[in-house]
């Protein structure tokens, strides 16, 4: 019997536009169901186990392959307010990369700063000693806690800059000659004029410097699949080393199984974890040559 469960005029129709490539992927009940016919039963290596067991083992596949095998689709495009802040998505975990695209459509990577932050900013009297006082709905009263303004001086003074752009230094032939090798010494990660960025983990907020205001910003990031049902699938290049994961976290977590039979199950997820990455890495022949003849080139 075969697995596709709808014909090409379905497939291939304007209504189905949210379903087109969901060939290559597993859903989870496939996952789970598959580990019970094939790992579980009598005279297999699992004779007993509970399928929310199963559900969890392979809850943390997923969410582990998502990190560094599966490939991460995930971006958001905003053009930046006059804040020069954007929210972090709501199923964030960590960002691949941060650009900005132009009016071409071509992204430019943006690198992230070091040089400042966003520190929680404490409200101060005049003679520099903490001031405690709240004020709510119009009437002021002494807390135990800190007070905190709404933005400290240092976000304050990061997004009012102008950074100055360094090809500025070349449009005349006088500035030319005056700025000739500055660039020698310079730290690479400051050496472009794309714009810069921080993320303000404690807050939730990506700040961006004031060059980039209005600009189109395209967060590219990484989620842990778990978000919704429909995320939790899995590629079909990784769905053996799913099998193991399940199998070595189920065999592990009991106390009757022999040692060498979890050391080798440990051994087997290791290597169905490398051959899906090698696989998912999507490494064409054709594609590594074009790159690869650039190197052919000689530089004068």
């Amino acid at each position: 019997m075969g697995l596709l469960s709808q014909n090409q005029n379905t497939y291939y129709s304007s209504g189905n536009s949210g379903n087109y490539g969901d060939y290559q992927f597993t859903s989870l009940d496939s996952i789970i169901n598959g580990f019970m016919v094939a790992y579980v039963g009598e005279s297999k290596l699992i004779s007993k186990v509970n399928r929310t067991d199963i559900q969890f083992h392979a809850m943390r596949a997923i969410q582990e392959f998502s990190y560094d095998i599966f490939r991460s689709i995930k971006a958001q495009e905003i053009e930046v307010p006059n804040t020069l802040q954007m929210i972090l998505p709501q199923d964030y975990v960590n960002y691949s990369k941060m650009t900005t695209s132009g009016t071409d459509g071509i992204e430019r990577v943006l690198y992230p700063t070091g040089k400042t932050s966003n520190p929680f900013a404490i409200n101060q009297t005049a003679d520099g000693s903490y001031d405690f006082n709240q004020t709510i709905d119009g009437s002021t009263s002494v807390s135990n806690d800190l007070q905190y303004q709404t933005d400290s001086d240092t976000w304050t003074g990061y997004k009012s800059h102008t950074p100055n752009e360094i090809r500025n230094d070349y449009e005349t032939n006088e500035n030319y000659l005056d700025h000739y090798g500055r660039r020698y010494g310079l730290d690479p990660q400051h050496a472009q004029d794309n714009g810069t960025f921080y993320i303000d983990a404690n807050k939730g907020m990506i700040h961006f410097g004031s060059a980039l205001a209005g600009s189109t910003i395209v967060l590219h990031y990484i989620s842990d699949g778990l978000g919704t049902d429909n995320e939790m699938v899995v590629h079909k290049f990784a769905e053996e080393a799913v099998y193991k994961w399940i199998a070595y976290g189920v065999l592990a977590s009991r106390s009757n199984i022999p040692e060498y039979i979890v050391q080798r199950f440990k051994k087997e997820r290791f290597a169905e974890a490398r051959k899906a990455k090698i696989r998912l890495s999507s490494i064409k022949i054709e594609e590594f040559t074009q790159v690869l003849k650039g190197l052919s080139k000689p530089i004068k």
